[in-house]
């Protein structure tokens, strides 16, 4: 090996692990309705890959998440694996594995539930809010063991969250029908007041105490288990971000983890360094979530340096260009600038989605091509 490649693998040997949870819904493949098969369609699966898949709160949904990984490689091997197991679990009890932030076509009526303590507390404090709480999310981690940093370096993400919504969009339709929104997952979420930017913090101790002070008035339910976007995980030595709609595209997933990798890693010399970072108030960030939600990669959006309005793209390059040298080092460029290309040429998942239901099947149509899509490049594809 010559000495540039041994430099680059002792980079790599170097990089934060990053881990991924992707949420799907069961379909029914004939009627396109969700159906209530994510207990054993996780017990199927955790066959075939262990505790890497679980049942979500709504009987259709399902979850797999993958270890720890160090590479981009790596993290693609590791969820085609999980993806696989679900979509063939799926198969076996007579549903379809599909990647959309929100369901496409459901019947009348609440999602069903399990009966968990979570969920029941849930509807106990929040009520008919949580009648339509059916949403599917990419939630990625990237390990950062000291609270104290992940906190910090949340403060120069937070800005970022607007962009995230926007490239991840991929919930336009809700139940049959066109939202006019292209992340319309959300919109949903936005409803509730625990959700969404987490507030500005100096300190762990602050952000700490915020949680409490919320969770006293009921809007949140544990203040030890905050759902902002962006979380010191309360179990995890990672900094967690969960602004993402699910995405299609094995690869696409990919390429946004490794792009956040590159900017926790960013921020986090930052806030090493004092750098505060940039504190916008959350009314401001909550409004730049909604235009992001609403318009999707096509749109304008939050400027997150300057915060003035301008195309999603040019906030894009910008975003590249601020951890490009994080990206190089770790070996991710090329995965980044292949989903920024991607997303150029045929747009983000919610434009894709009204393509396919644009025709005489409507949504219907949105539902069989979202899982073609979610299964695609997969060994058990066919």
């Amino acid at each position: 090996m010559n000495v540039s490649s041994s430099a680059s693998a002792l980079s790599v040997e170097r990089a934060p692990t990053i881990g991924v949870e992707e949420e799907f819904f069961l379909v029914d493949p004939h009627t396109r309705f969700l159906v209530p098969a994510g207990p054993a369609v996780a017990a199927r699966a955790a066959g075939e890959v262990g505790d890497l898949v679980t049942k979500e709160f709504a009987l259709g949904q399902v979850e797999g998440r993958t270890p720890p990984c160090r590479t981009a490689e790596e993290l693609r091997g590791e969820l085609g694996r999980v993806r696989g197991a679900l979509v063939a679990a799926a198969r076996a009890e007579g549903a379809r594995l599909c990647a959309s932030g929100t369901a496409v076509l459901q019947g009348e009526g609440p999602a069903q539930v399990a009966d968990h303590p979570r969920y029941l507390a849930g509807r106990l404090q929040y009520r008919g809010m949580m009648d339509d709480f059916a949403i599917s999310a990419l939630h990625v981690h990237v390990h950062l063991p000291d609270r104290e940093l992940a906190v910090l370096t949340g403060n120069h993400l937070r800005p970022w969250l607007p962009l995230l919504i926007a490239l991840s969009a991929n919930s336009p339709f809700h139940r049959g029908g066109e939202t006019g929104y292209a992340s319309w997952r959300t919109v949903i979420r936005s409803r509730f007041p625990c959700l969404g930017p987490p507030p500005y913090a100096a300190s762990l101790e602050e952000h700490e105490r915020l949680a409490v002070v919320i969770a006293d008035t009921e809007a949140m339910l544990d203040a030890g288990m905050p759902f902002w976007d962006l979380r010191p995980n309360p179990r995890l030595p990672t900094l967690e971000i969960r602004a993402m709609d699910v995405l299609q595209d094995l690869d696409d997933t990919v390429a946004v983890a490794v792009l956040l990798r590159a900017l926790v890693v960013t921020a986090a010399g930052s806030a090493r360094r004092g750098d505060p970072g940039p504190a916008w108030a959350g009314e401001v960030l909550r409004a730049a979530c909604w235009r992001a939600a609403r318009d999707g990669w096509s749109g304008n959006g939050f400027d997150a340096l300057t915060g003035r309005v301008r195309p999603v793209a040019d906030i894009a390059d910008d975003l590249v260009g601020l951890v490009r040298p994080v990206l190089e080092e770790f070996g991710d460029l090329d995965e980044v600038t292949a989903l920024f290309q991607r997303l150029a040429t045929r747009g983000d998942g919610a434009l894709r989605q009204r393509a396919w239901g644009a025709g005489s099947a409507g949504p219907a149509a949105a539902v069989d091509q979202l899982v073609l899509a979610t299964g695609r490049g997969l060994a058990l594809e066919g």
